[in-house]
């Protein structure tokens, strides 16, 4: 299907929402972008976007995207007054919502889209801001394959790799332990940093080394500016890690799976948590690990490659 063949809606513009809809816009694919402070959807359209008054002004759009921060905000611009779904004469052919939520509020949103004849597709994503731009964002979706199939070409201007994984809801499952290898591993990360410290090591030597061998990865390399030169700029703030935790722990309770070393990261996790840092980046993970080590901690100045195209 040729992108010309469909108009495309937009809800929420923060930080990632904004980024995905200029996307969008640059290929070629201008949606119209409602957010709660329109001063933010304006800012896409200096990119190519439009700007819609009202949420209800998308609802002739084949399809509109859906980026916001919790279950209910999701509910409250999909179904609450003057939502997207509130008039049932009127809606979108396909919702597409991008936010990371529990899976019973997707089956809630699901059930709701069913009753008004709208296919809803849950497509979390894994990456930020800037990650978006780069053009590397991950997306699993999941829903009617038939509705995934009219989107997928959409979906792939936004992302470097979007994966259909099947049925229903189950892309909220692989977002979830999505992110409680991204706690574990940031923690993994944590220790061994500090233990190359304590022993004579600088981080960015240390991380240079471990970003070049079998053990190095994106997110690895991606973090690596962070953990040098303690930027702790949020990315994603312990609070919305907990959550997620939160999510997956009650998930292996669920389908009885034993998750030792998530539980013990969920502690570590509310312990960043407990320390009042709520508005950083998760990645004061490190700062913990080190004060646990009995480490002062400072910033290097030294270049490091975030393998996002950018030496910071």
């Amino acid at each position: 299907m040729a992108d010309n063949d469909l108009t495309v809606g937009w809800i929420g513009a923060g930080r990632m929402g904004a980024a995905m809809a200029v996307r969008l816009a640059k290929a070629g694919v201008p949606p119209a972008v409602w957010n709660r402070t329109r001063s933010k959807a304006e800012a896409t359209a200096e990119h190519g976007c439009s700007v819609a008054d009202r949420i209800a002004d998308l609802r002739d759009r084949d399809v509109v995207f859906t980026m916001v921060s919790t279950p209910a905000d999701l509910e409250q611009v999909l179904l609450g007054e003057g939502g997207l779904l509130a008039d049932r004469e009127s809606v979108p052919g396909i919702v597409v919502d991008c936010s990371t939520v529990s899976t019973e509020s997707s089956q809630l949103i699901r059930g709701e889209c069913a009753t008004r004849g709208v296919q809803f597709l849950a497509a979390p994503v894994s990456g930020n801001g800037k990650v978006v731009r780069a053009g590397k964002l991950s997306i699993a979706v999941s829903g009617p394959e038939d509705a995934f199939r009219k989107v997928e070409h959409l979906l792939k201007h936004i992302a470097r790799s979007v994966t259909y994984v099947g049925e229903g809801d189950v892309s909220r499952l692989v977002k979830i332990c999505h992110n409680l290898m991204l706690g574990v591993v940031t923690q993994c990360l944590a220790e061994i940093t500090v233990l190359a410290e304590k022993g004579g090591v600088s981080r960015a030597a240390f991380l240079e080394f471990l970003n070049d061998s079998v053990m190095g990865s994106t997110f690895t390399r991606y973090k690596s500016p962070a953990f040098v030169h303690l930027d702790y700029i949020p990315t994603f703030t312990p609070l919305l890690l907990r959550k997620d935790f939160d999510l997956g722990l009650a998930a292996g309770h669920e389908l009885n799976v034993p998750m030792p070393l998530a539980a013990l990261t969920a502690q570590l996790v509310q312990q960043t948590v407990s320390s009042g840092r709520v508005t950083e980046d998760f990645a004061i993970l490190l700062d913990q690990q080190a004060a646990a080590a009995g480490l002062e901690l400072k910033p290097e100045d030294t270049p490091v490659d975030d393998g996002l195209g950018s030496a910071t």
